[in-house]
């Protein structure tokens, strides 16, 4: 589990430096800038959610297939082949939906100054999208084939290759325009551009991956395949979807108590967003691995696979929910050049970073839970239990600590935290009941 995990979780926060830096550098620009790039990517994650779910399908189907037949190379490259065709399917109308970004944030009633920068914003980053997509189709091939030091040295190379990116065309460094908000989506577009090309590369040179050849007969349908990968991916996609756009939703209600609130929200957010790679990357290799032990029917390496991600997650987010807890202050000053300018989004971020630490525990066991479930192709009851969880406990419980208690940005991070511990709970149940009897 941990040889395959690693570069799952360094690739993971690798991914997270780039967001990071983008947060950063966007910081510099002064607390409307930040909050106009938050909302922006809140639309942006939506629609790549919408395309990743069919993605993420890819990688417990190879799973799946080599458990059975291991030398299956006909059955790994259909289904990556249709990978990709899920992302040209999609693409199309998501790029477009991603064009009316200015339009989409008035109706949900934000301001016209932070919907019109955030349109700007996502105007250049949508053309990101497909190139983002089909590199994770990339990645899950890999990384079902055991070989996810692959995508670790693209995303690497993509840290240094955005923030040269942003800092160039945010500031106008090295001859190039000063663009600000324009500038980090055109980097963060050229970004996803350069992380896919430098993909297929490596896919190429590494003979254990090249011998698929993934590449042959691409315009041949596959049906069986590409149902599957809808049949199988949308529900993944809903499930990704619940979540995501609980907190995307709270973003959102933070436009509506101002700026400050918006940004400390965005900073709170970042911090556990970092943490959370580390059992995503674990979750990963328990796909693969529970995938793999289902697909040669061995019911207690299942188990044995599911388990033991569960507790390495308990393990890694107990230790950093006492690091948040213990330093919020240092961490939301990391933020800013100007402390003192930006001293109300500060002491905001202090009080959600308070909650983040509270809930890191219950946010790993929820997303290795998940992904577990995934390595069995159980794709609908996770989705139906992500809803629940998310949208009949967590929002409700942010509308009543917001509004009907008073505490505004404080009650909605505290309807997350219970979101996310009734995902945990249930998420867990679920894998108890089918691998017990396997």
């Amino acid at each position: 589990m941990l040889k395959l995990a690693w570069p799952l979780v360094l690739t993971q926060l690798a991914q997270m430096a780039i967001m990071t830096t983008d947060v950063v550098m966007l910081g510099r620009l002064g607390k409307v800038a930040l909050a106009s790039a938050a909302l922006g990517n809140t639309v942006f994650f939506f629609t790549w959610l919408i395309g990743c779910g069919p993605v993420a399908a890819v990688s417990p189907m190879i799973a799946h297939i080599l458990g059975e037949r291991p030398n299956d190379r006909a059955g790994v490259r259909a289904a990556t082949r249709m990978g990709f065709w899920a992302v040209l399917l999609l693409s199309v109308p998501l790029v477009g939906f991603l064009l009316m970004t200015r339009h989409t944030l008035l109706l949900l009633d934000q301001t016209d100054e932070l919907a019109t920068n955030a349109g700007v914003f996502v105007s250049a980053l949508c053309w990101g999208l497909p190139f983002s997509l089909g590199y994770q189709v990339l990645r899950n091939f890999s990384t079902a084939l055991s070989k996810p030091n692959a995508s670790l040295w693209v995303m690497g190379l993509a840290i240094f290759f955005n923030a040269f990116g942003d800092y160039a065309l945010i500031f106008g460094h090295f001859g190039f325009p000063k663009l600000g908000l324009l500038g980090s989506g055109i980097s963060s577009a050229c970004s996803y551009a350069f992380s896919f090309v430098a993909m297929v590369v490596v896919v190429q040179l590494t003979p254990s991956l090249r011998k698929y050849r993934i590449w042959r007969r691409f315009h041949r349908p596959h049906i069986e395949k590409l149902w599957e990968v809808f049949r199988l991916g949308m529900p993944i996609g809903m499930t990704m979807i619940f979540e995501a756009m609980l907190f995307n939703s709270a973003t959102l209600i933070m436009g509506t108590f101002g700026t400050a609130a918006v940004a400390a929200h965005q900073i709170a957010l970042n911090v556990p967003s970092i943490t959370f790679m580390v059992p995503l990357g674990i979750g990963m290799a328990a796909t693969v691995r529970v995938g793999l032990a289902a697909g040669a029917r061995d019911g207690e390496a299942v188990r044995r696979a599911g388990w033991l991600a569960i507790g390495m997650a308990v393990a890694f987010m107990g230790c950093t929910s006492i690091l948040i807890w213990s330093f919020p202050d240092r961490i939301a000053n990391l933020y800013f050049a100007n402390a003192a300018a930006n001293a109300d989004v500060i002491r905001l971020a202090i009080v959600f970073l308070h909650v983040a630490a509270v809930f890191q525990i219950v946010d790993g066991v929820q997303v290795t839970g998940a992904l577990s479930l995934r390595g069995l192709k159980d794709a609908r009851a996770p989705m139906w239990i992500a809803g629940a969880s998310y949208w009949l406990a967590g929002f409700p419980a942010c509308l009543l600590f917001a509004f009907g208690f008073g505490l505004k940005g404080l009650g909605i991070w505290i309807g997350l935290a219970f979101g996310l511990l009734v995902a945990a709970a249930t998420m867990c149940l679920r894998f108890w009941y089918l691998s017990r009897g396997r």
